[in-house]
C-alpha cells in the first residue's frame, strides 16, 4: 500500500481525484469511466486490486454487482452478484458506511475467501459510493497484498473518491436515460408520419399501415424506424 500521507502521493491522487471530474463532464461511456475510476484509485493508493460494485435495482430485488476492476486475474474478473445485505460489499451498501478488514479471511462477512487464497489478498478497505442525498449507488473495494492497517487518512481519502465516483457515475446513467428517452420519442414520431404515408398512398387505415411496416420490418430485418425513414425518404423524392 503506498504511503497516502506524503506529498508525492497525495499530489497523485488530487490529479487522480481530477481524472474522475473531468470524466464527469465528458461523453466517456459509463464503462469507461468505471474502468478509469478503479485504475486511478489503485494506482494512487498502490492497492492490489480495487473493485466497483454497482446496485441494480428492479421489480422485485435490489442486487449489487461487479461492474469494474483493473486486475486481469480471472478469478476475480468472473461476472458476480450479491443481494444487498450480502457478504461485505451488501453490508457496506446497507449500513452506508465503510468497512476495514485488516485480515479478510478472518471476518465471517467475507464471502470470497477462497479467492482471496488464490490471488493472495490480505487486508481490504470496502466504501460506499454515496451521493449527496444519501443514497447509495454502489461499492468501491481495495485490497492489500500484505497486511495493512487503514489509516484515517487513507480511509477518508478513499472515501473522497467513492464519492467523486458516484457524482460521475450517477450523471452518465442520465445521460444514458435521456438520450434513450429522446431516441424513443423520435423514434415513435418517425413511425407516425411513415404510417400518415401509407394511409395517404395506399387508403388504409392506421393499424394496417402499422402491420404493413411491421412486416416490412420483419422481411428485411431493418427495424421500424429504418422503415419509417425509407418511407419519408421516399416521400422525399416523389
Amino acid at each position: 500500500m503506498g504511503h497516502i500521507k506524503d506529498t508525492e502521493s497525495a499530489d497523485r491522487f488530487i490529479k487522480g481525484l481530477m481524472d474522475i471530474s473531468s470524466a464527469i463532464n465528458s461523453d466517456l461511456y459509463l464503462e469507461d469511466i468505471l474502468k478509469l475510476i478503479v485504475m486511478v484509485t489503485a494506482k494512487v493508493t498502490g492497492v492490489e486490486i480495487c473493485s466497483l460494485w454497482l446496485i441494480e435495482e428492479n421489480d422485485r430485488e435490489s442486487r449489487i454487482r461487479l461492474k469494474a476492476t483493473q486486475t486481469i486475474e480471472p478469478a476475480y474478473v468472473k461476472d458476480r452478484v450479491l443481494n444487498i445485505n450480502e457478504g461485505v460489499v451488501g453490508y457496506v451498501a446497507a449500513e452506508k458506511r465503510p468497512m476495514i478488514l485488516t485480515d479478510v479471511l478472518s471476518e465471517p462477512l467475507f464471502k470470497e475467501k477462497d479467492m482471496a487464497r488464490k490471488l493472495g489478498l490480505k487486508s481490504m478497505v470496502s466504501v460506499p459510493l454515496l451521493l449527496k442525498d444519501q443514497r447509495v449507488i454502489g461499492v468501491l473495494n481495495c485490497f492489500t497484498s500484505d497486511f495493512h492497517e487503514f489509516t484515517d487518512t487513507e480511509v477518508n481519502l478513499i472515501t473522497t473518491v467513492a464519492n467523486q465516483a458516484a457524482v460521475a457515475i450517477y450523471n452518465s446513467e442520465l445521460v444514458i436515460k435521456t438520450k434513450v428517452i429522446q431516441e424513443e420519442l423520435e423514434t415513435r414520431k418517425l413511425i407516425e408520419r411513415g404510417k400518415e404515408i401509407l394511409m395517404r398512398r395506399m387508403d388504409i387505415s392506421a393499424e394496417d399501415a402499422y402491420r404493413w411496416m411491421q412486416k416490412k420490418s420483419m422481411d428485411s430485418r431493418k427495424s421500424m424506424r429504418n422503415i419509417a425513414e425509407a418511407l419519408l425518404l421516399s416521400e422525399e423524392l416523389y
